[in-house]
């Protein structure tokens, strides 16, 4: 695709990245219900066998092509699949079990300006002062929220810091080789095979832990329940599925330290969606540094250069 093309398509990728943004932020809903009924990884393998069973749906009814995955094209498919999904979620999923939501939220706040540093280093992308200014906001006001929160405990140990830190260092590397290999695939052609990777990795080490503990059965149990059928289908169709197209699509079209940005949307979205469906408190500070976020992605998006 040119250049010149590419513009047009931008409107379309920062709606998608809202879309993104959103789905992300209600998921930390249905991952709580995922999880009083089954583990963290056994969750990873019921959330990707929906997703692929949901892009084997749209292929059967001839809404995606699948195209033929060559030797020369399985390559860059499976580095980029090594970092995001099986690196990224494997990795945050341990690192959580060592710290606190909060001491994670503030790790994970840094994944906006580190991709902006990598991506001016590795794909030459230029920022406005402007633009700077809003991902220090964006950054600014998850920390406030944090901060005011006061959830913050001896619970994190060296170890779970050192797992989220590679977790957001696996991301900025899914950014930055994504932007890369986008430009030769398309955005369902790396969703397609990326999926049928995490959803083949995930279930091979649900069932061999299954085997290993002679509890095979307790495989199927938590599907016995509405709940867990709902959340597992929220989390593989929406929040694995389509926001892995959506960033994907994004890659092709935006720069990839204005994509890293919209990350800090979620806390805040996901903040609204515990006071709308879990009857949580919703706070000035939560008012306060939403308003920070919203204003500093805002930034990134409008205030572009003008050159480009």
């Amino acid at each position: 695709m040119s250049q010149a093309h590419q513009p047009n398509k931008s409107p379309k990728a920062y709606i998608g990245l809202l879309l993104m943004t959103s789905i992300v932020g209600f998921s930390f809903i249905f991952l709580k219900i995922g999880l009083r009924h089954t583990g963290a990884m056994h969750l990873m393998a019921y959330r990707f066998t929906a997703a692929t069973i949901s892009l084997f749906i749209l292929w059967v009814f001839g809404i995606i092509k699948i195209p033929p995955l060559s030797s020369k094209k399985a390559k860059p498919l499976l580095i980029l699949s090594l970092f995001y999904p099986l690196l990224f979620f494997t990795l945050q999923t341990f690192g959580m079990e060592h710290s606190t939501a909060s001491e994670a939220g503030i790790i994970f706040a840094t994944v906006p300006v580190l991709t902006l540093l990598a991506a001016r280093i590795f794909l030459k992308e230029k920022t406005t002062i402007l633009q700077k200014t809003g991902i220090t906001l964006s950054i600014a006001g998850i920390l406030f929220i944090i901060y005011h929160t006061g959830n913050l405990s001896g619970d994190t140990t060296l170890t779970g810091i050192l797992l989220l830190l590679m977790s957001v260092l696996t991301v900025i590397t899914y950014y930055i080789l994504g932007k890369k290999i986008s430009v030769n695939f398309s955005a369902i052609e790396i969703t397609v095979w990326m999926t049928i990777l995490a959803f083949l990795v995930f279930n091979g080490w649900s069932m061999a832990s299954h085997i290993q503990n002679h509890t095979l059965q307790q495989y199927y149990t938590p599907l016995l329940e509405n709940e867990f059928l709902w959340a597992v289908l929220y989390l593989g169709v929406l929040s694995s599925m389509l926001t892995s197209f959506l960033t994907n699509y994004a890659l092709r079209h935006i720069p990839a330290s204005q994509i890293a940005v919209f990350n800090n949307l979620s806390p805040v979205i996901a903040i609204v969606g515990g006071v709308l469906l879990l009857n949580e408190n919703l706070f000035t500070y939560h008012i306060i540094g939403g308003l920070l976020v919203l204003t500093g992605v805002a930034m990134t998006v409008f205030f572009k250069n003008k050159d480009k």
